[in-house]
């Protein structure tokens, strides 16, 4: 199971930077940025199911393209701004990764304002 391996990894990563942490070492976050770095490498690895995932999807919804397109730079965002805000955080700059976070939020709201549009529009039609 590909779980069982991430998990060990995440841990192994873990366990390593909290025993540089005690040796007062610079490393400790070094070795949290690459730990996350191997599981995102694995994790692209995965993808092609997503991918053909999204082109099934993608067939649903032939007459709103964009609509599509905006949800998945929704999904981007959000684990963008997720990856870079807990690397901040774990380094110990939690002002920073809030910030990120905040970025991410205000430009899933800016990105989503044309369905939000829509929706409102679909509403008013109703009444």
């Amino acid at each position: 199971m590909n779980i069982i391996k991430i998990a060990v990894l995440g841990l192994t990563g873990v366990i390593l930077g909290l025993f540089l942490a005690n040796l007062k070492s610079p490393f400790s976050s070094l070795i949290s940025i690459v730990t996350c770095m191997l599981i995102i490498f694995y994790s692209v690895t995965k993808l092609s199911g997503v991918f053909e995932l999204l082109n099934t999807l993608s067939g649903y919804f032939s007459q709103q393209k964009d609509y599509f397109r905006i949800l998945l730079k929704i999904i981007g965002i959000t684990y963008v701004a997720d990856f870079a805000g807990n690397i901040c955080r774990d380094a110990g700059y939690a002002a920073i990764a809030g910030q990120i976070e905040i970025f991410g939020k205000i430009s899933i709201l800016a990105i989503s304002s044309p369905i939000i549009l829509a929706l409102l529009e679909t509403i008013y039609g109703f009444l």
